[in-house]
């Protein structure tokens, strides 16, 4: 009878919540304060850290080992994705320009997109998954065990040793990774242009050559150098600010990986327009 009673009751509507505009208005208030103050932090750190990089001797054997690392961690991933981007492209715009006759211009539109959005973007967002989350969970780990107390604490620098090597690795990172798979991408569309618009692979980079100008190559390296800083500075706030034991390490982590995505995302828009512009 009792787990008869139980099952009754469990099986009994749960009441509606209701909604408390004043509750709203408080949450979403914190929420923008929250915001705010994530905004300042990550700007104070980012200018800190330009002061110390202009200020104080770089420790070179150390950046050498993080941009090592950073390029193992993300070059593999980089790659196969900027090739399937190409292909799935390419294929793409075989449908669409088929329906023109005009599948044999796929190599322009693709030298165009590769080279001015999709190469920096699509591989600052896996540095961002990749590169950002270890360094968030590596400096978040370094907090939470005391060792950046033990830095201070010998009278050095935790923004010159900690952050300054790790953003210089991510900003030459995301350059030499977006060029190199600009061409991955290239390469990848090439792939199905030859199967699915009949073009030689001669006409396919003819056609990328006389259209592709300096400044469309420019403009994507540029993007990636600003992404990478970004990048960086966000993962290295998030892991200098961890809290909670490893709980807070996981936290911080997912956090560092979601802010740099959409800063990519917002800044790739306000650097397009600045870019069409000038």
């Amino acid at each position: 009878m009792l787990a008869s009673h139980r099952y009754e009751r469990s099986a009994l509507p749960m009441a509606p919540s209701i909604f408390h505009p004043r509750e709203f208005l408080i949450s979403l208030g914190e929420r923008f304060l929250g915001m705010i103050g994530l905004i300042g932090g990550i700007t104070t750190l980012a200018l800190r850290t330009l002061s110390s990089l202009f200020r104080h001797k770089l420790a070179v054997n150390e950046f050498f080992y993080q941009l090592v690392a950073v390029g193992n961690r993300s070059i593999s991933i980089v790659w196969l994705i900027a090739l399937f981007t190409g292909m799935v492209f390419s294929l793409q715009l075989a449908v669409g320009l088929g329906r023109f006759g005009l599948k044999m211009y796929i190599g322009q539109i693709i030298g165009i997109a590769i080279f001015r959005e999709l190469g920096p973007v699509l591989t600052s967002l896996m540095i961002a998954a990749r590169v950002g989350s270890g360094i968030a969970a590596e400096l978040g780990s370094m907090v939470v065990t005391e060792q950046v107390l033990a830095i201070e604490a010998m009278g050095a620098n935790p923004i010159q040793k900690l952050v300054v090597p790790r953003l210089l690795a991510t900003l030459f990172s995301a350059l030499i990774l977006t060029t190199t798979a600009n061409l991955i991408g290239l390469l990848g569309g090439a792939l199905i242009a030859i199967s699915e618009a009949d073009v030689t692979l001669q006409f396919y980079f003819d056609q990328i050559r006389n259209t592709v100008i300096l400044e469309d190559f420019t403009s994507g390296i540029v993007k990636a150098g600003f992404f990478g800083f970004v990048i960086a500075i966000i993962a290295c706030y998030h892991g200098l600010t961890t809290s909670g034991g490893t709980e807070g390490v996981g936290e911080s982590t997912t956090r560092s990986v979601v802010h740099a995505s959409i800063t990519v995302f917002i800044l790739d828009l306000f650097l397009t327009k600045l870019f069409l512009v000038f």
